[in-house]
């Protein structure tokens, strides 16, 4: 990941792909196989990915990556009561040491 996260109310697919280090196509596969990825599209039918989802997306990256979880794991894992919302917390205060320098 890049130090700082651009402030931004929408970031389009490369900026995502740059800041989570991965490709435009792995993007959209994660977007056909969670259904927590779901970024609105503009009048042209660009991606248009919230904070929020840029989150979840560095969730599935780490799940996937990381922690080495099946496709089908890493769904189920999201599916559990509210384990996507402790991840996705836990990865907002991961951006937000790096937005305010603290970690790389």
């Amino acid at each position: 990941m890049e130090k700082g996260i651009p402030e931004r109310l929408y970031y389009r697919i490369r900026d995502v792909c740059r800041i989570a280090g991965v490709k435009p196509h792995v993007i959209r596969y994660w977007e056909q196989e969670f259904k927590e990825i779901r970024p609105a599209k503009s009048s042209k039918g660009q991606r248009l990915y919230t904070k929020k989802d840029l989150g979840r997306i560095l969730l599935v990256k780490r799940l996937l990556y990381e922690e080495r979880f099946t496709i089908e794991g890493a769904k189920r894992y999201l599916s559990e009561k509210g384990g996507i919302l402790r991840e996705i917390k836990k990865v907002l205060l991961e951006m937000k040491e790096i937005l305010e320098g603290g970690k790389v």
